[in-house]
């Protein structure tokens, strides 16, 4: 007898190695955008750690905040305060920044093929 179960789990891990995929196709294509819209480069979005200190900067934060990101449990709440202020500066409210914050896969794609305009940093220093 032959065991099929080993290639069901096969072709189930295979799936979902192919979904995420699809996942993180989606969101760096967004992002990328997001950060073109902004008058950023683009490659820059992938790039660990420098794609945060760019966001900081399209949103006006002091470049200290990326500090923040790396403490755990601080990193959560600079998060979605970052995620607000990014919003704000494509003239997006409140709800939207947590949107972005929270359900990442469906907001950047949103703002970042839709008709937001950058409208410059949300916070001025």
């Amino acid at each position: 007898m032959e065991d099929s179960g080993g290639a069901a789990a096969a072709g189930i891990g295979m799936g979902a190695m192919l979904f995420s995929c699809l996942v993180l196709l989606v969101i760096v294509a967004a992002m990328w955008k997001v950060f073109t819209k902004a008058g950023k480069p683009g490659w820059a979005s992938i790039i660990p750690i420098y794609n945060i200190w760019v966001l900081l900067e399209i949103v006006g934060r002091p470049g200290w905040w990326l500090v923040l990101m790396l403490i755990p449990g601080v990193n959560f709440i600079v998060l979605i305060i970052l995620s607000i202020d990014v919003a704000k500066s494509f003239g997006k409210g409140t709800g939207f920044g947590l949107g972005l914050a929270f359900l990442s896969l469906i907001f950047y794609p949103i703002l970042g093929f839709g008709d937001a305009k950058y409208q410059g940093p949300a916070v001025t220093a």
